[in-house]
């Protein structure tokens, strides 16, 4: 019998997760000649779906390892721990659509926002203030607070969505789908 190789672990890996029902409904018409940023993309279950549809897709995850499971020339990878006071890796880039699960850094609230191009979306999806009844995180630094993700896009963004509420998983979230009216332009924000 051989010897597992440490570095190979496909065998293991859990089957894809699948994409979120959200980010599924709210990215429809999101194909050919799209953009979309992943935050924090993890395994990369909505890189996938998007890659799928035709997107050019960008994803960024502290896990080097994030980007070596995509093999696709329309996926770029940054490898980067967004929480370490680098600079913003994308400053004065914008995308089609800016995706984010599952993951919550409030300095990053700005940066995301800004990230949307003109006629693009914000399609959020995280946990909020209530989760910590069902597990984790619970952690108020990785909670959203009631109405947290509409007043991070006040002004600057128009709702198409938005829901505060309790999922059969269970657990408390926090969903939100936004557009960039076309003539609304991005704040540029320093790097």
């Amino acid at each position: 019998m051989q010897a597992a190789d440490p570095n190979r672990s496909a065998q293991s890996d859990p089957p894809a997760a699948a994409p979120s029902p959200w980010i599924v409904r709210h990215g429809r018409g999101l194909g050919d000649g799209c953009t979309v940023l992943d935050v924090a993309c993890g395994s990369g279950r909505h890189v996938r779906h998007f890659l799928n549809q035709g997107c050019r897709v960008t994803g960024v995850d502290r896990d080097p390892r994030a980007g070596a499971v995509i093999g696709s020339d329309r996926f770029d990878f940054i490898a980067q721990d967004l929480e370490d006071g680098s600079p913003w890796p994308l400053a004065q880039r914008t995308f089609d659509a800016v995706i984010v699960t599952n993951y919550l850094h409030r300095p990053l609230l700005p940066r995301v926002v800004s990230a949307v191009a003109p006629g693009g979306r914000l399609l959020y999806e995280t946990f909020a203030v209530g989760n910590e009844r069902f597990g984790r995180p619970r952690n108020p630094r990785f909670l959203l607070r009631r109405c947290e993700l509409l007043a991070a896009v006040a002004g600057l963004l128009r709702v198409l969505e938005y829901e505060d509420l309790e999922t059969p998983r269970p657990a408390r979230v926090q969903r939100l789908a936004a557009i960039r009216d076309p003539a609304n332009k991005a704040r540029g924000l320093p790097p």
